[in-house]
């Protein structure tokens, strides 16, 4: 078996990698990159390789940078199958057609404006012929691939269908197994059942994003949000909460749910910003099978976690430009994580020179993006092309993050001390690879690898 991975290769986004085994080639996700916006651009419409000539597809789940060029890879002539569980099938269906859609209106804009644009990386057809070649594979259930290898998908716990990969190829006449780990879900965290630990394989390949640090217990994410929020309504300021449609969305509204239920925050409107979040959300209700049974239990209790007294979900532009005039308390969780897309930013810019505002960070921002400067509290910030006053609070939840902390990604990779002849870790800036390849290193793996950008790798 041979590895190569083209993207998310000393970086955190752009997930692409390649097993070769018995002369066939499997990909491993095929993500978007991002990062400044021209380098984002040219990484992206750059193919690593001919797409014909990939003999199989296995998708770990629908996050933008793990799935976002499936289409672009079908338009350029890719014909094989796509692995994938039903819920991360179900969410690209509506993720990779908004991801269109923003391509679309931005080369409308950008052709408004006489800037050059090549165009969209892909178009709405892309995505519909795209999809035909999923294939749906429930959790535990054994499947062959291609001829001789056969894959297992396990629960990651990161995000809804969200999987870690188990392979088994026979090869020279010899039994051969791999894992792919795709992002590493957090134990105890809302929602979603804990990730699966694998008993070990040959070799292992990992994500790294936070190989160097550990997040605050979950068991604080209450408390903390309760603080926050309780704070800035008596000070009469906004919430801003950029936030990912696929899964953070959901985790904010659930614990603001259970913070209402136990009467510790004030009854304080919430918007969701997003026509993509309330499309997720649907998907989300009908996957309840992925739920942990705390999750359940307050389904008996409770109704819908993703309900509240005061909540509303924004799907019109006009609804959301009228969120600006409002002066009273509120929450808005809009799209765009990394505050580089998305409604986020327009509410950024209306509500981060007022210091009653609070800004409050929930997730990893990547170098290079609006929401890294947010979180380095930089003086002034650039939106939309002129600088605004960052004088609004700025607050930092890691609690929320649905990636594994250190000792959990330490714990994951202790499952193959005793049994891999190699581990490869991807999905991570430099410090986080470094730190983790040395606890792995120490912890008794034999081999640990950090991949460089298309550099093959022998399994």
């Amino acid at each position: 078996m041979k590895l190569t991975c083209y993207g998310a290769a000393e970086e955190v986004t752009g997930s692409k990698h390649v097993l070769e085994v018995n002369g066939k080639r499997i990909l491993f996700d095929f993500g978007l990159f991002q990062g400044r916006r021209n380098e984002s651009d040219a990484k992206n419409r750059r193919l690593p390789f001919e797409p014909h000539s990939i003999d199989a597809m296995v998708l770990s789940h629908a996050h933008i940078d793990h799935s976002g060029l499936v289409p672009l890879l079908g338009r350029e002539g890719f014909r094989a199958r796509i692995y994938a569980t039903p819920a991360t099938r179900d969410l690209c269906a509506i993720m990779l057609l908004d991801s269109a859609n923003i391509q679309m209106k931005d080369a409308a804009w950008l052709a408004k404006k006489g800037k050059s644009f090549i165009g969209p990386l892909y178009e709405p057809l892309d995505v519909h012929r795209i999809l035909r070649r999923f294939i749906c594979v429930p959790y535990e259930e054994r499947i062959e691939i291609i001829d001789d290898v056969f894959v297992t998908f396990h629960d990651a716990g990161h995000v809804l269908g969200s999987a870690i990969t188990y392979l088994e190829a026979t090869e020279g006449g010899e039994k051969k197994t791999f894992v792919f780990s795709g992002d590493i879900g957090r134990k105890n965290m809302p929602l979603l059942i804990d990730p699966w630990m694998p008993s070990g394989a040959d070799a292992v390949l990992m994500e790294s994003t936070y190989g160097n640090r550990d997040h605050k217990p979950i068991e604080s994410m209450e408390e903390d949000l309760a603080k926050i929020v309780t704070a800035t309504y008596h000070r009469g300021g906004k919430i801003i909460i950029p936030s990912f449609s696929l899964e953070r969305s959901q985790e904010v509204v659930y614990v603001i749910k259970r913070l209402e239920e136990a009467n510790l925050i004030p009854r304080i409107p919430v918007y969701v910003d997003s026509p993509l979040t309330a499309n997720v959300t649907e998907i989300f209700r009908l996957h309840t099978d992925c739920f942990d049974d705390e999750t359940s239990a307050l389904m008996e209790r409770a109704g819908d976690p993703f309900k509240t007294s005061h909540i509303e979900y924004i799907r019109e532009t006009e609804k959301s430009v009228r969120l600006n005039s409002k002066h009273e308390p509120c929450i808005i969780i809009a799209s765009g994580g990394m505050c580089e897309f998305g409604r986020i930013q327009h509410h950024i810019k209306n509500n981060c020179e007022d210091p009653r505002n609070t800004i409050l960070i929930v997730g990893f921002q990547a170098q290079h993006t609006l929401g890294r400067r947010i979180v380095e509290r930089r003086p002034r910030i650039r939106i939309f092309g002129v600088e605004y006053a960052l004088n609004a609070e700025v607050q930092i939840m890691n609690s929320f993050s649905g990636h594994a902390g250190r000792s959990d990604l330490i714990d994951f990779g202790k499952c193959f001390k005793d049994s891999a002849r190699r581990a490869v870790l991807v999905h991570g800036e430099t410090d986080a690879l470094q730190a983790l390849q040395s606890a792995l290193t120490k912890e008794g793996l034999k081999d640990v690898l950090i991949a460089k950008a298309g550099k093959a790798i022998e399994l």
